[in-house]
């Protein structure tokens, strides 16, 4: 099975909204519906799970029988950083699936979330076990002396680089031993599943991204996301 498992535990505050950031109204639907809707109507996803912040889980089920999102199964709360809430769904999901059955992470607010994105995904995590989305770096980086400095006297070659996305895909069985020793080594706050097992010591293999492939944490970010939600339904137009 593939399980997409939505991370949607986040409070928004950098959006400086009152109301998280994955529940806003983009067109007259929640940003979670549209994310949802990307791993409901993929043929190869066969459940979805939801980590949600605590308060708002009524309220995502409810949309979730607006807009029959029925392979959404399941809903935990979130944890005390974006590790512990990954760390929360992908120990309830150990719980109801197979160690072979495939976890794709996804974060909630990238509602552009494409079928290829998600086909290559799937495809790279059964072929070496796991699958990062990534894009290429195409812009010039400078390395920071310190993390206040103003300054650079260092540049990172950008071939060297990969900007990583969501989903990200492992066996479950795999990640939630990962999830463990992390504990264990007392590894309680890393920024996502790919830095998590490249810290543990384990390597991780690619998958195809995209730029559209937006994650909405400022205003700006909510101004593209619309932007290109309003040439996709130009595109539906004149196809039609």
């Amino acid at each position: 099975m593939n399980i997409g498992l939505i991370i949607a535990g986040g409070s928004g505050q950098r959006m400086n909204q009152e109301i998280p950031e994955q529940f806003l109204n983009v067109d007259d639907k929640p940003v979670i519906i549209y994310t949802l809707m990307a791993f409901q109507t993929h043929p190869d996803i066969d459940e979805i799970g939801v980590v949600c912040i605590d308060g708002w889980q009524n309220i995502l089920s409810a949309y979730a029988r607006q807009y029959k999102i029925d392979k959404l199964k399941w809903i935990v709360s979130g944890g005390e950083n974006g590790q512990g809430s990954i760390r929360n769904g992908v120990f309830e999901a150990e719980k109801r699936y197979k160690s072979e059955d495939i976890l794709l992470i996804h974060d909630a607010i990238r509602p552009m979330i494409s079928h290829e994105i998600i086909s290559d995904c799937i495809v790279q995590c059964k072929k070496y076990g796991s699958a990062i989305t990534i894009v290429p770096c195409n812009t010039a980086v400078l390395w920071k002396t310190e993390q206040t400095a103003a300054s650079s006297q260092r540049v990172i070659p950008r071939e060297q680089l990969a900007m990583t996305q969501t989903p990200q895909a492992f066996p479950i069985g795999k990640l939630a031993q990962i999830h463990r020793k992390a504990l264990e080594k007392g590894i309680d706050n890393s920024v996502a599943s790919c830095t998590l097992m490249v810290e543990m010591g384990y390597e991780v293999h690619f998958s195809i991204g995209s730029e559209t492939n937006i994650k909405l944490t400022t205003q700006d970010d909510l101004e593209i996301f619309k932007a290109l939600l309003s040439l996709e339904k130009g595109k539906r137009y004149e196809s039609a």
